[in-house]
């Protein structure tokens, strides 16, 4: 991993074990980001109790992917030259105005 401190971790997803090469400094944040995807699991096992382990998991992921393109969609609405020219006369009219 280029060169910086890194070290290996077993994280546990599902009840099974993944072992992983991080930097040193990334292990609270990964090991927070298990933590919440296994609490995701978890409560969709419990409010799905007949699908099995392999389907909660496929529906935690789903709901992560689902947020992550909601994320992405609002940052390429900013990123659009329309947009981005519209907010730039706005500001430039506000800007006259405050002087």
């Amino acid at each position: 991993m280029d060169g910086q401190n890194t070290k290996q971790v077993t994280v546990l997803i599902a009840g099974r074990p993944y072992p992983l090469k991080i930097k040193e400094g990334d292990e609270p944040t990964i090991r927070k980001i298990v933590k919440e995807v296994n609490d995701k699991i978890n409560k969709f096992q419990l409010t799905y109790t007949n699908k099995d382990k392999q389907d909660c998991l496929s529906m935690a992921i789903l709901t992560y992917a689902v947020e992550l393109h909601k994320v992405n969609q609002a940052q390429t609405t900013t990123q659009d030259p329309n947009i981005v020219a519209k907010l730039s006369q706005i500001d430039e009219m506000l800007n006259k105005l405050l002087v």
